[in-house]
């Protein structure tokens, strides 16, 4: 998939360092497979030192969101860079997201069972919350709306995965993702 994606991600990396000054890619720690935590790789999407100009969760209208950042996240693109998480074994092609360690603690009974599965580009909660940029934009506070109703939510889709998970589930949940993506 790599290979075969690569004559995207070059004008793609182009395209970002044009936009904005910084690296290409944005790295954030998540916590993966057992709690382990690993170094998610992502096109980077925000100005540089996002992270410490705001909250961790980004809205549609955020502000630190680049020109060619909006297009990337619109179409799923500056997930692409994960197909090497996949490579190194830390994420799958489906599996729940993984967070960032801050959450995982905030919901570390939930997170228990989660943390049994390798996490995923995509999963229940990715199709559903497909335009989560969209429904932060809309919140006064748009972490306190994540973390009171949209991660609650994000964690029932995980266990869903947990109990049916199966070649044939991800092979239903990769063919929905790319549907979503095209419409």
């Amino acid at each position: 998939g790599t290979l075969i994606l690569l004559p995207v991600l070059i004008p793609v990396a182009i395209a970002i360092k044009a936009d904005s000054s910084g690296p290409v890619f944005f790295r954030q720690l998540r916590v993966g497979l057992h709690g382990k935590p690993f170094k998610i790789i992502k096109f980077r999407t925000m100005i540089v030192d996002a992270e410490k100009r705001g909250p961790q969760v980004s809205s549609g209208d955020d502000p630190r969101i680049t020109r060619i950042g909006s297009f990337l996240r619109k179409y799923k693109i500056d997930e692409l860079p994960q197909l090497l998480n996949v490579i190194s074994g830390e994420m799958s092609l489906v599996g729940p997201r993984p967070e960032v360690p801050r959450y995982v603690e905030a919901f570390r009974e939930e997170y228990a069972l989660i943390l049994t599965v390798r996490p995923g580009i995509t999963d229940f909660a990715s199709l559903e919350f497909k335009d989560e940029n969209e429904l932060l934009k809309a919140a006064d506070n748009p972490e306190q709306k994540y973390l009171n109703e949209i991660l609650p939510a994000k964690l029932r889709y995980y266990r869903r995965y947990v109990a049916e998970r199966s070649l044939w589930v991800d092979f239903k949940l990769i063919i929905a993702t790319i549907k979503a993506i095209i419409r």
